[in-house]
C-alpha cells in the first residue's frame, strides 16, 4: 500500500478523531481507510490507535509519531509548494558551461539583461574550451559551437558564428602580406591546442580547400590566442565575435580574404527535454533571442 497516503489518513483520524470523519475528508472509503491504519501499525509494530464503539484516541505511541507525522507532512507540503513557485517562475542558480572565448562584451550585455528580466536566477558561467560533462558535473547546459553536435544530448540552434583567418599587419611588415595559399608556408600560426587537425577547409574562388598552418605556438585559451596575435606573434583562427571590431578598425586584417569558412553554429545543449525548468528554457529563449541577429 501507498504509505504516504497511510500516514495522511492516521493525521486524519488523529485531527477528526473518527474513521468516518478521515474517510470523508479523503474522499476514501471506511474500509480502505481502516486497511491503511492496519498497513500502518503492521509496518511499525506498534499500536498507534484506540477504538472504541464510541471514540478513537491516540496511544502514548500514537501521540508521539502523530506529532513526527505531522511535521514530515507539513515539510512535504511546503517542498511541493516551492516546486509549484518554482515552476511558475525561474529562480535558482543556473550553471552554463560555454568557451573562453564567449568572455566577450557581446556575450556580457546579453548575460547581463537576462539577469534583469530574471532577478530570481543567479547566472553561474564556468568558460573552459574542454567539453564537460553535463550530467556528471551538475551543469544545467552547455553551449557549444560545431557543426556535428552529439547525438546523446538534445541540442537547439541559437545562431551562425563565423571564423577568420587573422592577423596584425604588423605581423606582415618585414616579410609581406600572403596573397595566395603557397604563400602561407613561411607564416607561422597560434592555433588552438582543442583541436586536433592543423588544416581547415575554406571555400575559394575555385571551389573548397584545405589550409594547413605551421604552428608557431598552441594554446586552450582563445583570449591568449587573441592578444597574441594582435602583438603580432602570428596568424590566428579566431571567431568573428572576438576580432569584428579590430577588423573594422584595421587593427587586425585578415588572411586571404578570398578563402572563406563556412560558419559553424552555435547550440545551447542539454540532457533531457523532460522537466526542463524555466530557468533553463527562458535562458535559452532569450539567447537564441538576443544572439540570433544576422550578425556572424
Amino acid at each position: 500500500m501507498d504509505t504516504l497516503l497511510s500516514l495522511r489518513v492516521f493525521c486524519e483520524i488523529a485531527a477528526a478523531g473518527s474513521f468516518v470523519a478521515a474517510a470523508h475528508r479523503l474522499s476514501l472509503s471506511a474500509p480502505m481507510v481502516s486497511k491503511h491504519m492496519a498497513h500502518l501499525e503492521r509496518e511499525l509494530g506498534v499500536r498507534l490507535l484506540n477504538r472504541t464503539s464510541r471514540r478513537v484516541s491516540l496511544t502514548e505511541a500514537g501521540n508521539l509519531y502523530h506529532e513526527q507525522c505531522r511535521a514530515a507532512l507539513e515539510t512535504l507540503e511546503l517542498a511541493a509548494a516551492a516546486i509549484g513557485r518554482s515552476v511558475e517562475a525561474p529562480r535558482g542558480a543556473l550553471k552554463v558551461t560555454a568557451p573562453v572565448w564567449f568572455a566577450n562584451p557581446r556575450v556580457v550585455q546579453t548575460m547581463a539583461a537576462y539577469q534583469k528580466q530574471y532577478p530570481d536566477v543567479m547566472l553561474d558561467l564556468r568558460f573552459s574550451n574542454r567539453k564537460v560533462d553535463l550530467a556528471a558535473e551538475g551543469y544545467d547546459l552547455a553551449l557549444r559551437v560545431t557543426r556535428d553536435p552529439s547525438p546523446h544530448l538534445i541540442v537547439r540552434r541559437i545562431c551562425a558564428i563565423q571564423f577568420h583567418l587573422v592577423a596584425a599587419p604588423a605581423y606582415f611588415k618585414s616579410a609581406g602580406t600572403p596573397e595566395s595559399l603557397a604563400d602561407l608556408a613561411g607564416y607561422g600560426a597560434i592555433l588552438p591546442s582543442y583541436l586536433e587537425t592543423e588544416g581547415f577547409e575554406f571555400e575559394g574562388p575555385k571551389g573548397k580547400v584545405l589550409i594547413r598552418l605551421a604552428p608557431l605556438m598552441k594554446s586552450d585559451d582563445s583570449t591568449y590566442s587573441y592578444h597574441a596575435v594582435r602583438a603580432g606573434v602570428g596568424i590566428g583562427f579566431l571567431p568573428g565575435w572576438l576580432v569584428d571590431e579590430d577588423l573594422a578598425s584595421g587593427s587586425l586584417v585578415q588572411v586571404l580574404p578570398q578563402y572563406r569558412q563556412a560558419p559553424q553554429e552555435l547550440y545551447a545543449t542539454y540532457i533531457s527535454r523532460k522537466y526542463l525548468t524555466p530557468k533553463v528554457r527562458t535562458f535559452i529563449d532569450f539567447v537564441t533571442q538576443s544572439l540570433g541577429g544576422p550578425r556572424l
